[in-house]
């Protein structure tokens, strides 16, 4: 049976960034360097195939640091941690490693900065997220209001309108946020923002390439986990943009192809914590079902990379 025709658009970048990169490398050299089991706080990236390969290998997922014994390493997810979490890995004498993407740390040390200048922090976010919970847990109880919405800026109430500075989460919809930071500017002329934007640069691109792609799409396919807050803006930017069926998936077994009868084209990206082993099974399932003719939609070419940690460089 002749399988039918499909343009099979993948956008660039997309996959893993340079803080994902370096985070399980430190997980992967921590094991080399001290041997299994080492603890993790938290999934490292928020991927299952990569914390389940990792586990594998040795690491011990927790979610707190009081269930790792104070004998074994344990590693800070990539997501960043409150500032009470170092602070007590110190006083129970444990080697600890920070994994917190650098583009996290930029923005814990300019909420410090902020502090320390007097000014009151609006942090915008998702509530519960890790980077968020870990952001916020950079200063005390009080010091920064959290706003997920537009609407939640004519509700927040400081302390002192005059004196305020807001950061934001590395992995927002730069649409959104630029609507929510519009909305604060309206309503507090004196907020200082971020010297450069705290969105990364790793969510940015990958949201421009789905912008560039999904009207070329009649569907589009987004590979991340579904805690994955930047893999999840995906869906969002690519329904926004104009196609008018966009999914999010974990592996190929999770596509629904009914969904997809009669498309003749097809997007797909990843969130920057899903590894390209997992695209390549979807581009493959396609293969599977359609003729496929592949296109690659381009808008930007990332050289970005991240030292790990001195302590553990000496193993490489």
């Amino acid at each position: 049976m002749t399988k039918p025709p499909l343009t099979l658009y993948l956008a660039a970048p997309r996959g893993f960034c340079a803080g994902v990169d370096r985070a399980i490398k430190i997980v992967e050299l921590a094991i080399e360097k001290w041997g299994a089991p080492v603890y993790v706080r938290h999934e490292i990236v928020h991927n299952k195939f990569v914390v389940d390969g990792l586990r594998d290998k040795g690491a011990i997922f927790v979610e707190e640091l009081d269930e790792c014994p104070p004998d074994r390493p344990v590693i800070f997810s990539a997501h960043g941690v409150p500032k009470s979490v170092p602070q007590a890995a110190q006083a129970r004498e444990m080697v600890y490693v920070d994994a917190t993407c650098p583009l996290v740390s930029k923005v814990h040390i300019e909420a410090q900065r902020h502090a320390d200048a007097g000014l009151q922090m609006i942090m915008i976010g998702h509530e519960g997220h890790p980077e968020t919970v870990g952001t916020m847990g950079q200063l005390p109880d009080g010091e920064v209001l959290l706003v997920e919405t537009v609407a939640d800026v004519g509700r927040v109430t400081p302390r002192d309108p005059a004196k305020l500075a807001y950061v934001t989460q590395t992995t927002l919809s730069v649409d959104d946020t630029s609507d929510i930071v519009a909305a604060l500017n309206i309503r507090f002329p004196a907020i200082i923002g971020p010297h450069k934007e705290d969105i990364c640069y790793a969510t940015t691109n990958r949201q421009e390439a789905v912008k560039a792609m999904a009207p070329k799409c009649d569907a589009m396919l987004v590979v991340g986990a579904p805690n994955s807050s930047n893999s999840k803006r995906l869906v969002e930017v690519g329904a926004r943009a104009g196609c008018p069926y966009a999914q999010l998936v974990q592996r190929a077994t999770d596509i629904d192809w009914r969904a997809l009868e009669g498309i003749k084209t097809m997007g797909i990206t990843a969130g920057a914590s899903a590894p390209e082993v997992l695209i390549n099974e979807v581009i493959d399932a396609f293969r599977d079902h359609y003729d496929v003719t592949t296109q690659v939609v381009e808008t930007a070419i990332e050289n970005v990379e991240f030292k790990v940690p001195r302590v553990l460089r000496e193993t490489t």
